[in-house]
């Protein structure tokens, strides 16, 4: 007797990627989504709507290319991956549910996620870019993620939507304006060769670049609170 699924879980993709890692990343998203989608299909009275998240590594790493929700996928291991998820959580039309897949970027929330992760470095001064500091960063604001998955319920929306803010930045910009919200200087960039020592494949993730637009999402009439980095960050980081 539910009205609308909305479909989160998954092993954590920040760690690094063993096979085991791999496995059960795979398996918690496609597998999981897979028998969550057949269960749904069984039930005498369906949901309306499955909203299931994806993620801006969809579209592989791009460069500085412009991507929305038609933009092709990319080929990498995370690409591939995403493909496949979206595809189970698609099988529910079959069902007559329909299916919203809300590609994530990155969550910034003083309470969990990469945030807080980052944040001691940049306090005590240590900060500094990832590799070159070129790659583009998709961001959104915990809150605007939350009010898209609401909007996605309650509207009828179906098919991809991008989770981003509408305005992307690099990540050397990311990083100053990291560093002007703790009022700390960032000049310690962390070389692409540290962190693939650190991190192995996983760290792909740190330096894929992503210049992805909510397009659709503002199409529909969706509207963001926090649509630009420096003020998102003033709202996450205020005492």
């Amino acid at each position: 007797d539910v009205d609308a699924v909305v479909h989160l879980a998954g092993e954590p993709v920040a760690q690094r990627w063993t096979t085991q890692a791999r496995q059960a990343i795979r398996e918690s998203r496609v597998t999981g989504t897979r028998n969550l989608v057949q269960t749904l299909a069984r039930l005498p009275r369906k949901p309306q709507v499955l909203v299931c998240a994806s993620a801006v590594g969809y579209y592989g790493s791009r460069g500085d290319e412009i991507l929305n929700e038609s933009s092709a996928p990319g080929g990498d291991y995370l690409a591939q991956l995403c493909v496949d998820w979206e595809k189970e959580a698609q099988a529910a039309e079959a069902s007559g549910i329909r299916v919203v897949r809300v590609r994530t970027g990155l969550v910034l929330d003083a309470r969990g996620g990469a945030l807080p992760r980052m944040l001691p470095p940049f306090r005590m001064g240590l900060g500094g870019k990832l590799g070159s500091g070129k790659h583009w960063m998709s961001w959104i604001h915990l809150d605007d993620l939350a009010a898209l998955f609401q909007f996605a319920l309650a509207n009828p929306v179906s098919g991809p939507l991008n989770g981003v803010a509408p305005n992307p930045v690099i990540n050397a910009g990311f990083t100053r304006a990291l560093a002007a919200a703790v009022h700390r200087p960032a000049i310690f960039p962390v070389p692409a060769f540290a962190l693939r020592a650190l991190f192995g494949e996983m760290s792909q993730v740190l330096l894929a670049s992503q210049r992805a637009l909510p397009q659709a999402a503002v199409a529909a009439g969706f509207s963001f609170r926090f649509p630009q980095l420096a003020p998102a960050l003033a709202d996450l980081l205020k005492s």
